[in-house]
């Protein structure tokens, strides 16, 4: 284990300095900023489960079948999240990290340089994972009243089964990179893994679960609770995990020791395994790593017909602007977002054409219009998590070769609203396709029509804007992944500042539209206050959009030069 841990010091080291060193403001900054908001969602997560969990409690017959049903299917996502992650992470900490070269000149076994990275990766991919499931099982303790005991045994079943979903997932790693080339694992594993999330969210939202909370929709209630009460494959590592909380739950220790002992022992089985498989393949694996592996998918010229069609632009912008197009096409990895992008659109759409309005007590005229009122917000959101994963990143993108763009004949303004114009015209044609077509679905009035169009036209550039500056604010030319960037501290400090933004612009508006929209339906006529209301809000929204359209581009110039 020397060997190991000399390999994991470096690692421990570069926390301690990076994260705990005195006077290093900024990233204590950081560490508190993320640590209030995981504790938000921390806390989040546990009231939801809790309320949800005491209503189910309350249900007298089926209430905790349908607590364990819940229960079994959050083991289950959690450990389909592990395994995607897993891939991921080990993908990269074993073939395509750039201080391997240095790492596999050190007089080291590849046993023991696997085993360290298999460390590395399990903790990455599985601590968040870990961290955000002791709310829920905290919740179930609470609810079923279970002793100190349960407590003790549910931390050690999530760690086991991380450590099961770790180990499939390097040995599916290790036999494919024996195959394949390391670059186009990765490529096939975000395509495959998105593919599976785009079906699982259509599929799931084509179902309509809602309405299997309504008994009703079954033969028979015995018929329902039958299906509920299905049990999972032994040979299952979930099944392990659930049958050992549900048993600690109800205080059957020996029952909880025998399912645990059984996710241990596999973990430590596929460890094993493991290890031999790395002592026989690995360096073969990584040898074909370094080769450059050819396109997924071939691509002759993505940037075809651009230099026409941008020609009316000086040539240094026109060259940056085909750049970046270009740049967006042969990175085959966006595709399989697009493809997801897609899925939840449509997802979106559909759930506004199966709204049961014409069943509720409230006149359809009142929800059609709150509905469409609150869909901007909505709308709003949706591009904000559009815009963090392409947009924000795009200044990362650039990498090591960002030193190009500052010796061009280019100024940082110029490469910024490049960057900008780049993102926001066919993100403002996507915000308008969606709100037309939900306003259309839901048959809204022409005012609310009109008012939803200008007001997202208007929130889109503030949006894409603050992307982009707060990308340049917090680059990082030096990671494997830019796209991670996004769950860094400026990026969830630009999804934070966007949600606050958004939710101006609403507040501004609510006042002043619900006055306009019910002196339509009542027939009256807006008094002079009224209007000087409904400018002045309209105007002060105007005046936000503006502001968030322009500040953040020159914040990020700023930084930028620093």
């Amino acid at each position: 284990m020397n060997g190991v841990l000399t390999l994991l010091k470096p690692r421990l080291w570069s926390f301690r300095n990076g994260s705990l060193s005195r006077g290093a403001w900024d990233n204590r900054a950081r560490l508190y900023f993320f640590s209030f908001i995981g504790l938000g969602f921390w806390l989040g997560i546990f009231m939801i489960f809790y309320r949800v969990l005491t209503y189910f409690k309350g249900v007298e017959g089926f209430g905790d079948i349908l607590a364990f049903k819940l229960m079994s299917m959050v083991v289950m996502t959690f450990f389909v999240l592990l395994i995607f992650s897993g891939v991921i992470v080990t993908l990269s900490k074993l073939y395509i990290s750039r201080d391997l070269p240095l790492v596999h000149s050190l007089p080291v076994t590849p046993g023991e340089i696997f085993l360290a990275r298999w460390l590395e990766s399990l903790i990455d991919s599985s601590w968040m994972v870990a961290l955000f499931s002791l709310p829920i099982f905290i919740s179930y303790g609470l609810v079923f009243k279970a002793g100190s005991a349960f407590y003790l045994l549910a931390l050690p079943a999530v760690a086991f089964l991380c450590v099961v979903a770790s180990g499939l997932s390097s040995l599916a790693v290790i036999g494919s990179a024996t195959i394949l080339p390391a670059g186009r694992i990765r490529t096939l594993a975000v395509f495959f893994g998105v593919v599976l999330i785009l079906f699982v969210v259509v599929a799931v939202r084509l179902m309509r679960p809602e309405q299997l909370m309504n008994p009703e929709t079954f033969q028979s209630v015995a018929f329902y609770l039958q299906s509920l009460e299905t049990p999972g494959s032994p040979l299952m590592p979930t099944t392990w995990t659930y049958d050992g909380i549900r048993a600690a739950l109800a205080g059957r220790w020996g029952e909880a020791a025998f399912h645990l002992s059984l996710s241990f022992t596999g973990g430590l089985s596929l460890l094993m395994v493991n290890l031999m498989a790395a002592e026989k393949w690995y360096f073969r694996g990584y040898s074909r790593a370094q080769t450059a592996p050819s396109r997924l998918v071939a691509v002759p010229n993505p940037g075809r017909g651009w230099s026409g069609i941008l020609s009316f632009l000086p040539p240094p912008v026109q060259a940056l602007a085909v750049k970046e197009i270009k740049s967006f096409f042969r990175d085959q990895t966006q595709w399989p977002q697009l493809f997801l992008l897609l899925a939840l659109i449509v997802v979106y759409l559909y759930n506004f054409s199966v709204l049961p309005l014409d069943r509720t007590p409230i006149r359809t005229v009142y929800l059609q219009n709150l509905f469409a009122f609150l869909n901007m917000g909505l709308a709003g959101f949706v591009l904000t998590a559009i815009a963090a994963r392409f947009v924000y990143p795009a200044v990362s993108m650039e990498g090591q070769a960002f030193w190009i763009i500052r010796s061009s004949p280019v100024t940082l303004r110029t490469f910024l609203m490049v960057k900008f114009f780049i993102y926001y015209i066919p993100l403002v044609f996507l915000s308008e396709v969606l709100i037309v077509v939900s306003n259309l679905l839901l048959e809204v009035t022409p005012f609310m029509m009109t008012l939803s169009v200008i007001t997202v036209f208007f929130m889109t550039p503030g949006i894409v804007a603050l992307g982009v500056g707060f990308g340049a604010a917090y680059p990082d030319f030096t990671s494997e992944n830019p796209t991670q960037s996004v769950t860094s501290f400026g990026g969830l400090l630009y999804m934070t500042i966007c949600a606050g933004f958004i939710a101006l612009i609403i507040v501004l508006e609510a006042g002043p539209v619900y006055a306009v929209f019910m002196a339509g339906i009542r027939g009256q006529v807006l008094t002079a206050p009224q209007w000087f209301w409904l400018i002045g809000s309209l105007g002060l929204a105007l005046a936000v959009c503006a502001f968030a359209a322009a500040a953040p581009l020159r914040m990020g110039v700023k930084r930028l030069e620093c």
